[in-house]
């Protein structure tokens, strides 16, 4: 998966052609239009209000950063959500903005370039980088779409042994092809007995452990604000459903959902569904607080619910506004399927 993705030469993410949107593979939130970002926007311009009034945390002053604020995207693409959320803070808060420093987390020199070309307008705020310091951001750090395609473990349920197999990649010449490994593998938490007791002989799940380490170091690295993602995604229970006996790896290519991940390798998306019950946990040992886990559709509903409230005006929308609203809602689509983890250093 990794490999796929994120090979400088040949991976997915890093050729210059646009897989998101009608003409490529997947849609996204952002590809529905500008609304989305424009939410999370307003959002974080409400988180950090908070931070500045010192509502988050008693510890931190307004001389440590030099008073800056952060707002730190990983996983920004081609960086079209960027732009739509500086859109946003250039045109209903631009005081905000004069104390804000945008940062992209983003290791590929590739995507760097990318996404400079596409942010150029907000140069002076805009700035890269690879990793994140313990306790250097005040602020609001947030991915979307980027845990779902991290790299990932496999492995098949043996009921005679009663031990997990990892799966490995081997190659025959001609094609990949999935191949147990030797011996048993540990899963990141033991599962409940009576589970493993029922649980059918094949079956197969996944885990990320680089996902958690992420969310790990980025719960360290938050000295005061916000962590959240949005992405596909389970908590544990639901991921050991009857129906998921194959796991969750899927792949996308030309809007055509397909189940064969090492077919194609670096021509198709690939992603895997996250466990947000782990990432929870993780944040939680971390010493975050939960703010919200559960739909997105529910939690941009909230904020849309509150626009025009510092008015007292019924807001306006748009036909195109709305339009992108409905697609962001609606339960079949992205209302549902994606998931919403919030947490805060308190």
């Amino acid at each position: 998966m990794e490999l796929a993705l994120y090979c400088p030469e040949y991976g997915y993410y890093e050729k210059e052609r646009d897989s998101v949107g009608r003409g490529g593979d997947f849609h996204t939130s952002v590809s529905v239009g500008a609304l989305f970002g424009e939410l999370l926007a307003a959002r974080f311009a409400d988180w950090l209000d908070t931070i500045r009034t010192g509502g988050v945390s008693a510890s931190t002053t307004e001389g440590e950063n030099n008073g800056r604020l952060f707002l730190v995207e990983a996983g920004a693409h081609r960086g079209d959500l960027a732009l739509d959320i500086l859109n946003w803070f250039k045109r209903e808060r631009p005081d905000l903005l004069s104390e804000l420093t945008y940062v992209i987390l983003e290791p590929s020199p590739a995507r760097q370039k990318f996404q400079a070309g596409r942010l150029g307008e907000f140069a002076s705020c805009v700035t890269w980088c690879s990793g994140l310091d313990p306790g250097s951001v005040r602020g609001v750090i947030f991915s979307n779409e980027l845990l779902d395609a991290m790299p990932l473990s496999r492995a098949r349920w043996d009921a005679g042994r009663r031990e997990w197999r990892e799966m490995g990649v081997a190659f025959d010449g001609e094609t990949f092809q999935w191949e147990l490994m030797p011996g048993a593998v540990a899963m990141p938490i033991p599962l409940p007995e009576p589970l493993l007791a029922v649980l059918p002989d094949g079956f197969t799940t996944e885990w990320s452990t680089a996902a958690t380490e992420w969310w790990n170091r980025s719960a360290r690295a938050l000295k005061c604000g916000w962590l959240v993602t949005f992405d596909y995604g389970l908590e544990w229970e639901d991921l050991f459903d009857p129906c998921r006996s194959n796991g969750t790896i899927r792949t996308y290519h030309r809007h055509r959902l397909g189940d064969t991940p090492l077919a194609h390798p670096g021509e198709c998306d690939l992603t895997a569904h996250v466990n947000f019950s782990e990432i929870r946990r993780v944040g939680e040992e971390a010493a975050l607080v939960t703010d919200y886990y559960g739909r997105q559709g529910a939690f941009l509903a909230g904020i849309a619910g509150l626009a025009g409230k510092g008015t007292g005006e019924t807001p306006v929308w748009t036909d195109q506004q709305l339009r992108q609203l409905r697609t962001l809602l609606h339960p079949v689509g992205f209302g549902d399927s994606f998931r919403v983890l919030a947490q805060r250093r308190a």
